[in-house]
């Protein structure tokens, strides 16, 4: 990796993590609002990205963490990403060239380095090895060294190695050491990351020219909704209070979860999470609240929808909706609307394309954006979870 002038070396921080693992990816975005719309201008189309690592060691692992602090604290470090790390699809042996593994699922690069853990060694207090990378296939890793494992085995089983992609970055905080015992403590280091990747955008189904974001393990926290006009409230103090609205979109304010339950989900959640580029994308989101329940069934070529009534009719045209049928979500418009004794009368774009009965879940679809640069994911035991707030804009 190349070195920054004036700075030493960058050393390796080969402790493996023990316990959850906090990355913060930060864009930075300038919203201009105005009455009926805003620009987003990006500031800083490229995330910062920031890990908090927390070891658990015993007595001659916190000395060597303290010393490798005190020696090199302002240098650049090989630091390893215990988040992204990878088992092998086969055993590992002593001088081995290349580890077989999904190289597609993590951030493995040409030149770089891999840290290679071994649960035996690892739970001794051992550290993880180091080794460069030569080149890159779909189904492994080739080294420029043969592979030398921190272990006595000749060969070590698949299940008991981790691999994980090293990226440089700097402390961007003191190392907080807490000590349980004389040989037990944990050892916490933040760093800020270089060389951040340009993921591409995974395939999402699209509609009106944008992503629709249909990920089934997205849950939706109803409690945490605000719905508001952005509004200005006129008391001289001896009349009646008026209130003047002061920007003419409805402010729809949400918070999705959404969890990463395998490498290839982490890594989709990733390259997702890339393409919202902070409060920059917008994305179509399904409400999941079936507020549009059908009072008779649908032919696959019809286009009109009767509905039991939700709200003033006027404010269901133009309003986008996903169809659940055939286990899959199709996406239209409403053109039109009407009343008709105690339903709605609704148009739609285009025919479903399939029947739909009776107790079909119709759900709207909202057009939002991320409401912060900051997005903090939580990296558990093989799954990732992060929460991000939305806030509706104008389709």
């Amino acid at each position: 990796m190349p070195e920054q002038v004036g700075l030493p070396p960058p050393l390796f921080w080969p402790f493996p993590a023990a316990q959850e693992i906090t990355e913060v990816l930060e864009w930075r975005t300038d919203v201009l609002q105005a009455r009926s719309g805003e620009q987003r201008l990006a500031l800083r189309p490229q995330p910062r990205e920031i890990v908090t690592f927390r070891h658990r060691l015993d007595a001659l692992g916190m000395a060597r963490a303290t010393e490798l602090a005190r020696a090199a604290f302002a240098s650049n470090w090989l630091v390893p990403l215990w988040h992204m790390a990878l088992q092998p699809n086969a055993d590992l042996a002593q001088g081995a060239m290349e580890i077989l593994l999904d190289t597609g699922l993590s951030d493995f690069r040409v030149g770089g380095y891999a840290s290679v853990a071994c649960a035996e060694v690892a739970m001794a207090g051992e550290d993880a090895t180091a080794v460069q990378i030569a080149a890159i296939q779909p189904d492994r890793l080739i080294l420029s060294a043969p592979l030398v494992l921190p272990t006595s085995g000749a060969i070590v089983a698949a299940g008991q190695i981790t691999v994980a992609p090293i990226r440089e970055g700097v402390l961007t905080s003191a190392i907080e050491i807490v000590r349980r015992r004389q040989s037990d403590g944990m050892v916490t280091a933040s760093f800020l990351l270089r060389d951040t990747p340009d993921l591409t955008a995974p395939v999402l189904p699209t509609y009106l020219g944008r992503p629709v974001q249909v990920d089934p393990s997205l849950l939706r926290q109803p409690l945490s909704a605000n719905l508001r006009l952005a509004v200005e409230y006129v008391d001289n103090g001896f009349g009646p209070v008026v209130v003047e609205p002061i920007r003419e979109l409805f402010e729809r304010r949400e918070t999705i979860t959404l969890k990463a339950q395998d490498a290839a989900d982490r890594w989709a959640l990733r390259r997702w999470l890339w393409s919202l580029r902070g409060r920059q994308a917008s994305f179509w989101l399904p409400t999941w609240g079936h507020e549009l329940q059908l009072r008779a069934p649908m032919s696959a070529g019809a286009t009109l929808m009767r509905v039991a009534p939700i709200g003033p009719i006027a404010q269901l045209i133009g309003r986008r909706i996903a169809l659940e049928v055939s286990d899959t979500l199709r996406f239209r418009t409403i053109t039109a609307a009407i009343e008709d004794d105690f339903e709605h009368r609704l148009s739609l774009s285009s025919s479903p394309g399939t029947p739909m009965p009776l107790g079909t879940k119709v759900h709207l679809l909202t057009l939002v954006r991320a409401d912060t640069d900051r997005v903090e994911i939580s990296h558990g035991v093989g799954t990732s979870e992060v929460s991000l707030p939305v806030i509706e804009v104008p389709a």
